[in-house]
């Protein structure tokens, strides 16, 4: 008996396959070459239920080291580094569970008026999106939507679901609720325009799996100081390449890891030297949200480029 391969394997159809440098070349709103921006993950847990990066072995519910832990984040970490962002003038995407309105609303009080963009991610990191059903699905999003509006006076532009779990229906529903950027996607240096069901525009903005401190911090046990360092030489070769093209830095980050003090030492430096590019004039520090505008914008005058 002959096996038969299929020829194509399955696709999730979004966007095409385009090489980098292949690519219709732009600036971004100060000329410079590459945007850089910071994911700030404020996020609740159930307690004694559901998911929870661990610090230990998970023990049986309740987990109260890891629970604990993580809550630090949000009780001290999260402060510290809005400190830190105040001191060098830093802007941030503020990555929001919907929980913490009812748990500490003051956290978000004060990141909306730094003035910070609010992005969707869903009521609590204790659950996965991609579990559910396209109703609940639609509903999450939409109930995150207005209770962000009703809140915070500010309804999100752009989503990151809880644990990056997605349904095969997700950026459908994101533009059919009244999103127009996702941050789930990491398969590319540049906002891509995706495709859905219904001719809705949505734009994956890069957000990072590598300069992310769950992934490496917690996952690979990386120190602070090699983290940044890592961070930095991330930075110094994408301000390089972007020589080339215009690019996008995200730097991801969750206040109960790098918010603890050893590792916020470490931070504050390579944040300063960000800080210093800008100043220079050498890079756009931004937004997700100011960054999935200007492609909506180009798109508009350019079509034909970001089809």
């Amino acid at each position: 008996m002959t096996t038969r391969w299929p020829e194509l394997l399955p696709s999730h159809d979004r966007f095409d396959y385009r090489p980098i440098t292949r690519r219709p070349d732009y600036r971004w709103p100060n000329g410079a070459r590459l945007a850089v921006y910071l994911g700030f993950n404020l996020e609740h847990f159930a307690f004694g239920d559901g998911l929870g990066a661990c610090l230990g072995p998970a023990s049986p519910q309740p987990d109260v080291l890891n629970h604990g832990w993580r809550e630090y984040g949000n009780r001290v970490g999260a402060w510290r580094c809005l400190e830190l962002f105040d001191a060098l003038g830093l802007p941030t995407g503020a990555l929001v569970n919907t929980a913490l309105y009812d748990h500490c609303p003051e956290l978000v009080q004060a990141v909306v008026a730094r003035g910070d963009e609010l992005i969707g991610h869903g009521h609590s990191n204790a659950e996965r999106q991609g579990a559910l059903g396209e109703d609940h699905e639609r509903a999450l999003l939409v109930r995150c939507r207005e209770r962000m509006a009703r809140e915070s006076g500010q309804a999100p532009a752009g989503w990151l679901s809880p644990w990056i779990s997605e349904s095969p229906l997700t950026p459908d529903l994101l533009a059919e609720t009244g999103y127009g950027y996702t941050l789930n996607w990491c398969h590319d240096d540049q906002p891509v325009r995706m495709r859905t069901r219904g001719g809705g525009a949505i734009w994956s903005v890069p957000y990072p799996q590598e300069l992310n401190d769950i992934p490496m911090i917690v996952g690979r046990l990386m120190d602070a100081k090699d983290f940044c360092a890592m961070v930095l030489d991330n930075f110094e070769e994408m301000l390089l390449q972007s020589r080339t093209q215009p690019l996008v830095m995200g730097l991801a980050l969750h206040p109960y890891i790098v918010g603890q003090p050893y590792r916020l030492r470490h931070l504050r430096g390579v944040l300063t030297q960000l800080a210093l590019a800008r100043d220079r004039g050498d890079i756009w520090f931004t937004t997700p949200g100011a960054i999935a505008a200007h492609m909506a914008r180009l798109a508009q005058e350019r079509s034909d480029d970001f089809r």
